[in-house]
């Protein structure tokens, strides 16, 4: 994955950047290789009580079936669910995803700063990113994880995750599946838009409207290189081929639009130039194809967020 910079705070960054994704996708592949390993390789057996997991800054002794891991980030909560592993505490957008909301609904809500309450949760294992605050508080607390933000592609990441849960089988089998599944899919798509349509993936953030280019969350892992391997039009793919993202204003929406639209919406921002004549004459708009998204469920590229996304675009462009 990326890493994401933009003219904000860190915090800003991380909200928009959603988990923005490395180049590569494409799960063992040496550049993009985990990191890290877990021993012995006997760890799935019940009568283990820990393993080692080789992490970014060295060994960690971790449990070897974790029950109550707390997830300090927005970026690996959805890795950790599709594991199957129990989470006692996850941070506040997390929980407000309405595809994870049911599942924490009696999760606490934590931070970096939550210091007693992650004590009174008394987690097994605790995992982060590498620039969180009280790293070695945490790690008086409970074996602490931390990964380097954008260092791994999303495919990538789950093999990682399933060697620090113990569960790099099931791990494995998801990548493997999703991957099939992405390909099918996009060759449907291809074959029923044909193969130089053009796709555009925009969302208003902080008052702002956004387009965005390969591996930047929002489902572009799946739709561009890597994925469907569907086209950007020209001024997205020249725009985003830096940063990852470019701010565009209403006047020149037009020129930012594909023949197929993904809207990662969110209802709290300011929307209103939907509302526009401008707008309204874009004709991926007049046609149609303009399809719309609940961009808090959307933002980010871990499992069980791509895997709506994958199901959205089915739905979206072949009516499955």
């Amino acid at each position: 994955m990326k890493k994401l910079l933009l003219p904000l705070s860190l915090t800003l960054v991380l909200l928009l950047s959603a988990c923005g994704g490395n180049s590569s996708n494409k799960a063992g592949n040496e550049s993009a290789a985990p990191s890290g390993s877990a021993a012995p390789s006997e760890s799935s057996s019940s009568s283990e009580t820990t393993i080692t997991y080789q992490s970014e800054s060295g060994p960690v002794e971790v449990p070897a079936h974790p029950k109550r891991v707390v997830a300090i980030t927005r970026f690996l909560t959805g890795n950790v669910m599709q594991l199957g592993v129990p989470l006692v505490g996850v941070d506040e957008m997390s929980k407000e995803n309405p595809k994870f909301e049911e599942q924490l609904k009696d999760v606490e809500a934590i931070t970096d700063e939550s210091i007693e309450k992650i004590i009174e949760l008394e987690p097994d294992l605790i995992i982060g990113l590498s620039d969180i605050k009280n790293i070695d508080k945490f790690k008086e607390i409970a074996p602490t994880v931390t990964f380097t933000y954008g260092k791994l592609d999303y495919l990538n990441l789950q093999l990682e995750m399933g060697k620090l849960l113990n569960k790099e089988k099931e791990a494995q089998a998801w990548v493997d599946d999703f991957s099939k599944r992405v390909k099918e899919t996009g060759e449907k798509i291809k074959a029923k838009i044909g193969a130089d349509a053009t796709v555009s993936v925009v969302e208003t953030f902080n008052k702002q409207l956004y387009v965005y280019g390969d591996n930047f969350g929002r489902g572009t892992e799946i739709l561009y290189k890597g994925g469907f391997d569907l086209k950007k039009p020209e001024k997205v793919a020249e725009a985003t081929k830096t940063d990852g993202y470019f701010a565009v204003s209403n006047e020149v929406l037009k020129d930012y639009f594909g023949d197929y639209v993904i809207f990662s919406k969110n209802a709290e921002e300011d929307n209103s130039f939907q509302e526009t004549t401008t707008y309204k004459e874009i004709p991926a708009v007049k046609n149609g194809r303009v399809y719309e998204a609940n961009a808090k469920a959307f933002y980010f590229n871990d499992p069980l967020s791509l895997e709506y996304q994958l199901e959205f675009f089915k739905k979206s462009f072949l009516g499955e």
